[in-house]
């Protein structure tokens, strides 16, 4: 189960007296965001909104929201970082703790047949984190040596975001497979391709031990045909991100700009969020860069290419005639 940090909420409350709060979180925290929120609103007397829309991480905050509806203070919950704020939001932001609290016990012993005698790189996303050490010292009284890589910027040792794989690329000439702690395919289908180095899931709730490899090849291969395919485009869309986090013009502009010297006519777009739907409604263009989210070109399908910024940088190197690399292999993918 989800538990959210509610003392910490309760603190900066009391501190700072608000008259309104906002929350939010990912997907599938909102039952237990939707209960915080009832808590703060008996517990203060103020009203607390929970913003409803999704949010993917610490770049999709939604700031923008919580200051239409008036909140002056924004709680983020379950995007654990090395950050209490938030950069750029005037400190009104708040970033909250949330830990699911599943035994990883009755999955480990699996972890133990298939990594004993080797050397492994351990892990996970924000839900996790505070048991990584546990699992760590379990793991090594079988003859396991575990590797746990340094954090980055906004990543504690040991964890990675959906587009962040500092801890993991640390440690990739040392060990022989990477685990991941948790259930998601999407964390570790980007460890996989990042580091280029075998990567299993250590899931405890269906207590299996899960190799995610093959998975994130076929997410390659999907990635790289669609640079082959945005070769042949003559006009581009790219699109700028509107999200706060995900605001990158400087870096759009200069996708046109190169885009342009090899020939090719570009159109800016610019979009909060972009979906497959929303660009049926544009005509005349060929293929598409979003300098938004990377995971938004790899986990996602589209009617015509659509690349990401590692993408977008590979197929400027095939129109440069030069050798299409690992693209992929990089530890943050802006």
């Amino acid at each position: 189960m989800i538990v959210i940090d509610e003392k910490a909420i309760f603190d900066v409350i009391s501190l700072k007296k608000p008259v309104t709060v906002a929350l939010n979180a990912p997907d599938g925290m909102l039952p237990q965001v939707q209960q915080t929120a009832m808590n703060i609103t008996k517990k203060f007397d103020i009203p607390a909104f929970v913003l409803a829309d999704t949010t993917w991480g610490t770049c999709d905050l939604n700031s923008n929201g919580a200051k239409v509806l008036g909140a002056e203070i924004l709680f983020n919950i379950g995007h654990t970082n090395k950050l209490e704020t938030f950069p750029g939001t005037q400190d009104n932001v708040i970033m909250i703790d949330a830990f699911d609290d599943i035994s990883f016990d009755q999955v480990i012993p699996k972890a133990i047949e298939i990594f004993e005698g080797k050397i492994i790189s351990l892990i996970t996303d924000s839900q996790h984190l505070h048991q990584i050490d546990t699992v760590k010292e379990k793991l090594e009284k079988h003859d396991i040596i575990v590797k746990i890589g340094k954090g980055k910027g906004q990543l504690n040792d040991g964890q990675v975001f959906g587009c962040e794989f500092y801890p993991a690329m640390e440690t990739r000439e040392q060990v022989d497979a990477n685990l991941f702690l948790g259930q998601s395919n999407f964390h570790a289908a980007g460890v996989a391709l990042s580091t280029r180095i075998r990567t299993y899931i250590l899931d405890p709730y269906f207590n299996e031990v899960r190799d995610v490899t093959d998975f994130a090849k076929k997410i390659e291969k999907r990635a790289t045909l669609k640079i082959y395919k945005a070769t042949e485009a003559k006009v581009f869309g790219v699109i700028v991100g509107l999200k706060e986090g995900q605001f990158a013009k400087i870096t759009a502009l200069k996708f046109k700009k190169e885009l342009e010297e090899r020939g090719k006519e570009v159109q800016l777009l610019a979009l909060t969020d972009i979906t497959n739907d929303r660009l049926k409604n544009f005509t005349g263009i060929d293929a598409f860069i979003q300098v938004a989210c990377p995971r938004i070109s790899t986990d996602n399908e589209f009617d015509k290419p659509m690349l990401s910024t590692p993408q977008a940088n590979a197929l400027l190197k095939m129109l440069k005639n030069e050798k299409l690399d690992n693209y992929l292999e990089i530890p943050h993918w802006l």
